[in-house]
């Protein structure tokens, strides 16, 4: 079974979609398969589908919904013996379970390439990191669960992975600055600030990628594109850090540069 969430939500099964049409249905899928082979409770599923509104029924129209996507998961079971819907979407005491045996999430596999990404960050190996994070960014088709109308179970899964993206991708960016690519990041770094105008990493960033490819006016450019953002939107001057990074900038500080930079410029003289 394959399951995709960073995205538009799809299940297969042998090529079969077990994906159900009805609204909660699909919600209840979602919740499950962002916990695949641990237990959901039956009161965290009744919150997702109904919220704070739950029905006398809410227990009853459950098992419906359970049942309904049984169906759809013996649709694609056909033609495999010994496997019945009940041991893909098991019932245990107080919750049901998904068990895909060998299959894959790829909400999962996006958090196993982020630990190993970080990982390799930490050992100073950022070519793996670079490579990992990119791996990992390249799994999403879109925002997460987006064809899926989330409650208060899946608002909060859904910002966690969003979160994740994020940092998955100004970590992939940081290493590649790691790595001298500050030339080929420009074109994404200006598409990312004028998507996230207040985003002091991405800007800071963008200063770097700038100051490093020989254009440190455009970096203090960008450094008041930001700061006349935060102030117009927020009344707020940028970070500590930020203003650093822009006296540093103003300065032609030295260690803006990647230490091999540095290293042949003194040799040189």
């Amino acid at each position: 079974m394959e399951i995709n969430v960073l995205g538009p939500l799809t299940a297969h099964e042998r090529g079969v979609s077990l994906v159900p049409s009805a609204t909660k249905p699909r919600q209840i899928l979602a919740v499950l398969a962002l916990q695949t082979g641990h237990v959901v409770t039956v009161p965290t599923l009744v919150e997702e589908v109904w919220g704070s509104d739950v029905p006398r029924s809410a227990a009853t129209t459950l098992q419906t919904y359970i049942l309904q996507l049984r169906r759809n998961i013996a649709a694609g079971l056909r033609g495999e013996p010994g496997r019945c819907p009940k041991d893909v979407l098991v019932t245990q005491h107080g919750g049901y379970l998904l068990d895909i045996g060998t299959g894959r999430v790829d909400a999962q596999e996006f958090d196993g390439l982020l630990r190993a990404g970080r990982s390799a960050y930490a050992q100073e190996d950022f070519a793996s990191a670079s490579d990992l994070f990119g791996r990992a960014l390249d799994l999403w088709r879109g925002p997460a669960l987006v064809d899926v109308r989330v409650g208060t179970v899946l608002e909060l899964e859904v910002l966690r992975m969003e979160e994740n993206r994020m940092a998955a991708l100004e970590r992939r960016i940081d290493a590649d600055l790691r790595l001298g690519r500050h030339r080929e990041l420009v074109p994404e770094l200006h598409v990312l600030t004028a998507r996230h105008p207040m985003h002091e990493n991405f800007c800071a960033q963008l200063m770097l990628a700038l100051h490093r490819s020989g254009g440190a006016w455009r970096a203090l450019e960008s450094y008041q594109r930001l700061r006349k953002a935060l102030v117009s939107e927020l009344g707020l001057e940028p970070s500590q850090n930020l203003q650093r990074l822009h006296r540093a900038v103003l300065s032609g500080d030295p260690q803006l540069e990647l230490p091999e930079a540095v290293a042949d410029r003194k040799g040189g003289r």
